[in-house]
């Protein structure tokens, strides 16, 4: 389940740099994740850390990138054997 950032977001600025797959960036009007990043923090945290910083709530989960857990898992280790064969 990859989240989603709507257009309530005020670009506060506080989720972007807690993202430890770095699936935030700034989007053309407001902060966006990509859903091949995204892994709702599994691997590095128990919570989706944007999701626990953000002040308006407004990072739901993405209703056309639903995942398990088993599927974040494999993501993350996909992510991060990237990241380290770089």
């Amino acid at each position: 389940m990859a989240l989603t950032i709507t257009a309530e977001c005020i670009n506060c600025d506080v989720c972007e740099p807690v993202c430890p797959n770095q699936a935030i960036s700034m989007g053309p009007d407001f902060y966006q994740i990509d859903p091949a990043r995204c892994t709702e923090c599994v691997g590095h945290f128990d919570q989706p850390q944007c999701v626990e910083l953000c002040p308006v709530q407004c990072i739901p989960v993405h209703p056309l990138h639903l995942e398990d857990r088993a599927s974040l898992e494999l993501k993350y280790r996909r992510l991060t054997s990237n990241a380290c064969s770089v």
